[in-house]
């Protein structure tokens, strides 16, 4: 099997591996304990934290775990807006049209219990206008939330730019980076965001100054943000994984983005220049292909070539092939689309891999047309 499909989820690298193996047996404690065990849990916890704000440029105050990306986003932005819905206001939030579930999700649940929301546009090769963000904004708006980079094309998306229109007129910014970090830098300064969601285990990045409140009720836990017990294991691998792409990200991204380049290459050679490339004149993920194959629908390439793990740009809905919220967002032709297919390589990938995936997914395309 050759993986690409390295933005749905990815293989566990073995310094992270290691990193969380102690914490399958001996290291059972609760972190909220006031005993030996606990306190090992507890230190390893916090020693995690102090990684993930090193790889975001924070401190660790700044850092709250979560389950996953999806609570990290629905914290952000339901934690900040429902208090002024229970208050009696109609806050405005602002979201693109590139934006995951995990942000439309909770956006849409705001509307439905009066908020205002707007939904900025993005251009044909997937990347949103911070004019049209600048034009959306009014006196009610209480949040604007634009992801970093797309899960889907890998563009990157002009977060600091935002920031500064939306900071001119005290708006706070989240950004939704669970696809960016460990793959660009993603130091919350520079972006010039307030809130910051990543994935792993999930954590989130909450500015000095901004007020949320917690979803779930409980205990104190994350300073009261995210009660329960936590999950010591996973958010030691959370850490390791950060340290890991401190280290290694400029040298990785690098790597990669040959290898996307590669991949390409051999594939226009095979399909000739009637393949296209979505966000191909934006500045992109180092690690995501995502191309147009001429002629051929990508899911029937795909069950051609069985041993190649990738996805494709059409979403299945009441037995119809429709394009993606992302691809129709940028006007791609359902035709077009229908024959996306996205490619995501990783740390894990190799030279031969790539060489082998393109000449089974150039042989298979022959045979289909």
């Amino acid at each position: 099997m050759i993986y690409l499909d390295y933005n749905a989820t990815t293989p566990i690298a073995p310094q992270v591996r290691e990193a969380m193996l102690p914490f399958l047996a001996e290291h059972f404690g609760n972190p909220s304990s006031n005993h030996a065990f606990g306190r090992i849990a507890h230190d390893a916890m916090e020693h995690a934290r102090c990684q993930v704000a090193d790889l975001c440029g924070t401190v660790s105050e700044q850092i709250l775990f979560t389950s996953g990306g999806t609570e990290s986003n629905n914290l952000a932005i339901l934690g900040l807006l429902l208090p002024r819905v229970h208050r009696g206001e109609k806050p405005h939030l602002v979201i693109s049209a590139l934006e995951h579930p995990a942000v439309t999700a909770p956006a849409r649940y705001l509307e439905s219990l009066g908020c205002s929301l707007t939904i900025v546009p993005c251009n044909s090769q997937g990347v949103v206008n911070v004019e049209d963000v600048a034009a959306s904004l009014r006196p009610e708006t209480a949040l604007v939330s634009i992801m970093h980079a797309n899960n889907e094309i890998g563009t990157l998306q002009p977060v600091r730019r935002i920031a500064s229109v939306c900071h001119r007129r005290c708006i706070p910014v989240h950004t939704d980076a669970a696809q960016s970090v460990g793959k660009v830098p993603t130091m919350v300064d520079e972006l010039g965001v307030d809130l910051l969601s990543l994935t792993g285990v999930g954590a989130l990045f909450v500015r000095r100054g901004i007020h949320l409140e917690p979803l779930l009720r409980g205990a104190q836990q994350e300073r009261g943000l995210r009660p329960g017990t936590e999950n010591v294991m996973q958010i030691v691998a959370l850490g390791a994984a950060a340290a890991l792409a401190r280290q290694e990200m400029t040298s990785a991204s690098r790597r990669m983005a040959i290898l996307r380049d590669r991949l390409l290459t051999l594939l226009e050679l095979a399909m000739g220049f009637s393949l296209s490339v979505n966000g191909v004149n934006e500045e992109r993920l180092p690690n995501t292909l995502s191309v147009n194959i001429p002629m051929v629908p990508s899911a029937i390439l795909l069950a051609e070539c069985r041993d190649i793990c990738a996805s494709t740009g059409a979403a299945c809905h009441s037995g119809e092939n429709l394009p993606s919220q992302c691809l129709a967002a940028m006007g791609l032709d359902p035709r077009i689309a229908e024959g996306t297919l996205r490619l995501s390589v990783g740390w894990n990938t190799t030279e031969t891999e790539i060489e082998t995936a393109a000449n089974k997914m150039a042989a298979a395309w022959k045979s289909l047309c």
